[in-house]
């Protein structure tokens, strides 16, 4: 199984719910902390979940980074992983995250059996949040919250730091959510990537 395969299976399956429900955004790649890093998938409707996805032809090389980068940002994550990574991971991970096991029955087709359950994540931090947004989506926030007009003329990082300052953490994640999901043309791949780890994030401003 590889990376697509689970993926597609994994949308067709577990999130059919999320996919039928009007008031939510289903996301592959979803770059996270300017492309340093990517969301295999990302859900936004009243929380920001993410789910990493290793394959069997992924390594684990980079979980540590991912784990840094998922845990500033989502709510809740969980791993969809094989029989092949699964000892590992559990070892590897948080304790809030989840684990999904990822399995090809006999006529090939992808199971999914949820192993842990994810739990909330207490290490979200409000500068990653505000990073998710563009720089003008940024910069409308903080003039509707009347920001001097000064700060517009700044780099876009010094938009998100006072961003994440001015606004409660809770009230930060209800506005990003918002954007993300009324974004009429999202900048990312047309298709996911099926590099799996193999895929090098660039960044995006």
């Amino acid at each position: 199984m590889n990376d697509s395969e689970i993926r597609e299976s994994f949308h067709k399956k577990m999130l059919r719910h999320q996919h039928a429900d009007a008031e939510t955004l289903v996301l592959d790649e979803l770059g996270l902390m300017h492309g340093a890093c990517r969301a295999d998938i990302a859900i936004v409707n009243g929380r920001l979940i993410g789910y990493e996805i290793k394959s069997e032809k992924d390594s684990l090389y980079r979980l540590k980074d991912q784990i840094t980068a998922y845990n500033a940002i989502f709510d809740g994550v969980a791993i969809i992983v094989t029989k092949r990574h699964h000892a590992a991971v559990r070892l590897s991970i948080p304790k809030h995250w989840g684990i999904i096991l990822s399995t090809k029955g006999k006529r090939g087709g992808i199971n999914f059996s949820v192993r842990r359950k994810p739990k909330k994540n207490p290490h979200v931090k409000p500068m990653s949040v505000a990073q998710l947004l563009w720089r003008n989506e940024a910069a409308e926030i903080l003039y509707e919250i009347g920001a001097p007009k000064k700060l517009f003329k700044l780099p876009r990082r010094e938009l998100y730091r006072h961003l994440s300052k001015q606004l409660p953490i809770e009230k930060l994640k209800t506005t990003v959510r918002s954007y993300l999901k009324k974004r009429a043309n999202w900048r990312c791949r047309p298709q996911p990537s099926e590099g799996g780890d193999l895929f090098q994030p660039t960044a995006t401003s």
